[in-house]
């Protein structure tokens, strides 16, 4: 489903998912919408903006966060001209994973763009960069204080939703050291063995919660 006021938006966006084989079961304009169609239609996806009628500041992603307490589990991908920091963190940092947060204007390519809507739909992350950085110069002190400035660095790739492969080639490293960092990053953050997904997601989110 999708929660968009602008109504050109709204529309592209589910034509071109509609042009994917994506089906929306609803399509509406402010946060109570939102709600209402999280209730009727339990739909795989959000896509949802963050400034909805009435007053177009963080409607939407207050609705958001809302919904996934009223839905635990609900994938939530937020496409927005802003990043709210107070229900960014809470909307991030509230579940085990599904959460994305990508910035429209940032927003150049329709295939990247798919594919963070299937991530997210199948219980990734996928977070902007800019999203990233903005919510880590809040400067809390937390567990990713204990990592090294390259693990960092891989953790942030891994926020964007980056496999280890494609992190290795963007840090122009072996696949064999991205495996080491994100074994120190699981390690350093205190997440237990389980499946290397639910691991990846429970890291991503910590180091976006600063708190």
């Amino acid at each position: 489903m999708i929660a968009e006021d602008s109504v050109l938006l709204r529309m592209g966006v589910l034509r071109l998912l509609a042009d994917e084989g994506i089906e929306t079961v609803a399509a509406v304009d402010d946060g109570d919408g939102l709600l209402t169609a999280v209730a009727e239609h339990r739909p795989d996806l959000a896509i949802v903006d963050v400034r909805m009628p009435p007053t177009f500041t963080d409607e939407g992603l207050r609705a958001a966060v809302r919904a996934r307490e009223e839905l635990p589990g609900l994938p939530v991908l937020v496409l927005s001209q802003y990043v709210e920091e107070r229900y960014a963190v809470e909307l991030l940092a509230g579940g085990a994973g599904g959460v994305g947060y990508l910035l429209k204007e940032r927003v150049a390519d329709v295939a990247e763009f798919v594919d963070a809507v299937r991530r997210v739909a199948a219980g990734g992350t996928c977070i902007d960069q800019e999203v990233i950085a903005q919510l880590m110069a809040r400067g809390r002190r937390n567990p990713i204080d204990l990592l090294t400035p390259r693990e960092r660095e891989v953790l942030g790739l891994m926020a964007q939703g980056l496999s280890n492969i494609a992190i290795a080639k963007s840090l122009t490293v072996s696949d064999g050291a991205v495996e080491k960092h994100v074994g120190n990053i699981f390690a350093k953050l205190g997440l237990e063995p389980s499946s290397e997904e639910h691991r990846r997601v429970r890291a991503v989110l910590t180091f976006l919660d600063r708190g």
